[in-house]
């Protein structure tokens, strides 16, 4: 059963969907949250509703700034803003009597997958952690990107960040672009029309300064599934196998013959079926 929400994560209204398993309680619960810029209509019902039928309770909910969420800039996207809401959501589902509270999960996908590493390293409350395809290197990141045009997205942070102090509203880019991978993958499950396709230019400023693989050592002992694609070109995948490397036991990986958004598509069944696994041998009584 699923119910529509909103909770507070630091003083912003969160909308979120809670699934509810026909189980006795209290029960494991799981937080999943989405990408850069990517709405949880987006995709995370098929996940949210395959762990639930596994016994799991589940909060999925949108970010601050995007979807049915409240906040503003619209669209602006601050790794540990987001990553502060994270925490706040554990707090929210420990409020529920339903929820066991020693038996916390998260499940983070590409921008969220970082936060989930970042999450699980300083918050001793979560007790697995699924990161899918997940940003861990946000400088080289944003560099892959932008290739020769380094130069001039670099003078343009400058000039919004000076036109912002002035009282200017922030300068605002597309993310999805037509024929793009990102553009594909947004028509596949966009299936509301809901995503905005606009975040602050200065979202990608600040993914540019944030290094979730920094923290993949603090982890253990909390366990650690890594679900990644071998032909990712959105999030690289030699960095995240080297961060996969320096994590703690226990850890397991994943790796898929894909590209960064097959996993909510082509390949969400052996991606979803692993992450289920691992969070029912973690997190079951």
């Amino acid at each position: 059963m699923r119910t529509d929400l909103r909770f507070q994560a630091n003083g912003v209204g969160l909308a979120a969907w809670l699934y509810r398993p026909a189980l006795p309680g209290p029960r494991p619960a799981l937080i999943l949250s989405h990408g850069f810029s990517a709405l949880m209509e987006m995709g995370l019902d098929d996940y949210a509703r395959r762990f639930a039928a596994a016994g799991f309770i589940c909060l999925v909910y949108n970010h601050r700034n995007f979807g049915g969420s409240e906040g503003t800039p619209r669209h602006d996207i601050d790794p540990w803003q987001q990553v502060s809401d994270m925490r706040d959501a554990i707090s929210f589902l420990r409020t529920l009597p339903e929820v066991d509270p020693e038996r916390l999960g998260l499940w983070g996908t590409s921008y969220a997958g970082g936060h989930a590493l970042v999450v699980s390293a300083l918050d001793r409350r979560v007790r697995c952690v699924v990161s899918q395809v997940p940003l861990v290197e946000g400088y080289q990141t944003l560099r892959s990107w932008t290739g020769d045009s380094w130069p001039k997205i670099q003078a343009r942070f400058i000039a919004d960040r000076d036109a912002c102090y002035g009282g200017a509203a922030p300068k605002t880019s597309q993310p999805a672009r037509e024929g793009s991978e990102t553009w594909d993958w947004v028509q596949a499950t966009d299936r509301e029309k809901l995503y905005p396709n606009e975040i602050t230019l200065r979202s990608l400023e600040m993914l540019g300064s944030y290094e979730p693989g920094q923290f993949i050592e603090r982890i253990s002992p909390t366990p650690l599934l890594m679900i990644l694609a071998e032909h990712d070109e959105q999030t690289p995948f030699a960095g995240q196998l080297a961060a996969f490397d320096r994590a703690g036991h226990p850890r397991q990986l994943i790796t898929l013959p894909c590209k960064h958004y097959d996993p909510y598509t082509v390949q969400f069944e052996p991606a979803c079926d692993a992450a289920c696994e691992w969070f029912v041998r973690h997190l079951a009584p």
